[in-house]
């Protein structure tokens, strides 16, 4: 499960979970296409440098992109909504280290390299979008999920040697189990 550090930190309410969310969508709809033309018009065998195949720079570009539109996400955040700025606190930083918006431009990147007649492959900008929007989508749905259970188990009887993340770890994991029954599904 991807962004499991920000996941377990900021769902405590739906409000920060939601803002939070909305956040790292916003992030990977403008770093996917990014990082798709890198990989395909600078990274790829041939492309740059005849003879000279850049991929192995993908990790350390696709960090560097992530980390500039993080930073102008958090500016952007701060100017216009302080409250959700003061919320997420430390962890709207982090989103630059998010470990799913690093996983979905990786994925992507396999995606990319995959033969063309796969109907998982991504093969224009406009999939590097949908597949950005539905990958921070899905990650908006499960942190506000999570948001909404948690703020419903502070009115719950929790046993005392499971409250905290006792029980936030046990519902992640009854959540995960649930969505792995989206895992074979194709559209």
């Amino acid at each position: 499960f991807l962004g499991m550090c920000s996941f377990l930190a900021v769902s405590k309410n739906v409000k920060t979970s939601l803002g939070l969310g909305l956040a790292v969508t916003f992030v990977l709809f403008v770093t996917l296409p990014i990082n798709y033309l890198l990989q395909t018009k600078v990274l790829g065998p041939d492309l740059l440098i005849e003879g000279a195949d850049l991929s192995y720079l993908s990790f350390i570009l696709f960090i560097a992109v992530i980390a500039g539109i993080t930073q102008l996400v958090e500016m952007a955040v701060e100017k216009y909504s302080p409250s959700l700025y003061a919320a997420l606190g430390i962890f709207l930083p982090l989103i630059a280290v998010n470990c799913a918006i690093m996983g979905a431009s990786l994925f992507m990147q396999q995606r990319v390299n995959m033969d063309a007649s796969n109907t998982q492959a991504i093969k224009s900008v406009a999939d590097s979008i949908v597949y950005a929007i539905g990958s921070g989508l899905g990650w908006t749905l499960a942190i506000t999920s999570m948001g909404a259970i948690r703020e419903k188990m502070q009115y719950s009887d929790v046993p005392k040697p499971l409250q905290g993340l006792g029980i936030t770890f046990i519902t992640v994991g009854l959540m995960a189990l649930a969505m792995m029954c989206f895992s074979g599904i194709k559209i």
